[in-house]
């Protein structure tokens, strides 16, 4: 089964996918979109999902420090609703907490140059939602 996560932002989507059997993940692309046009994004992503058959969604839900849900929580949330509304395929939400810190941390300690992190940092954020999930799933099954 192969799972697409997304990392929303204000002005970008970061995807990352693992392989057919929802083992490895990696980082996929980074889509731009202006103003809340989540059909955009919607029309995006539906082709992706074909190309890779996709079959489950994960989408990063960005958790205040103290597990209250603020702005970046809402607009995760509506996306959410959107992506129900017009994709048939499951949306699973995922604390998200810290994943664009992450990324930032482990591109720099790659040595990768600012200007070329913030073309990436979403993508691999969206990796990291991605393994958060991929291991909730192996220790339910524990």
């Amino acid at each position: 089964m192969r799972v697409l996560a997304l990392d929303l932002g204000t002005k970008t989507l970061g995807l990352a996918i693992t392989d057919a059997s929802a083992t490895i993940s990696y980082p996929l692309t980074t889509l731009r979109y202006n103003n809340e046009d989540y059909m955009y994004l919607v029309n995006e992503l539906k082709k992706i999902i074909e190309e890779k058959k996709v079959e489950l969604l994960v989408l990063g839900l960005p958790k205040n420090m103290d597990n209250t849900l603020g702005f970046a929580s809402q607009r995760s949330l509506n996306f959410k609703k959107v992506l129900e509304e017009n994709i048939d395929l499951e949306v699973v939400l995922v604390d998200e907490r810290l994943s664009t810190v992450s990324a930032e941390n482990i591109l720099i300690e790659s040595n990768m140059r600012r200007e070329n992190r913030k073309k990436v940092i979403d993508s691999v954020a969206a990796t990291i939602i991605l393994d958060t999930y991929l291991g909730s799933v192996k220790n339910e099954q524990k």
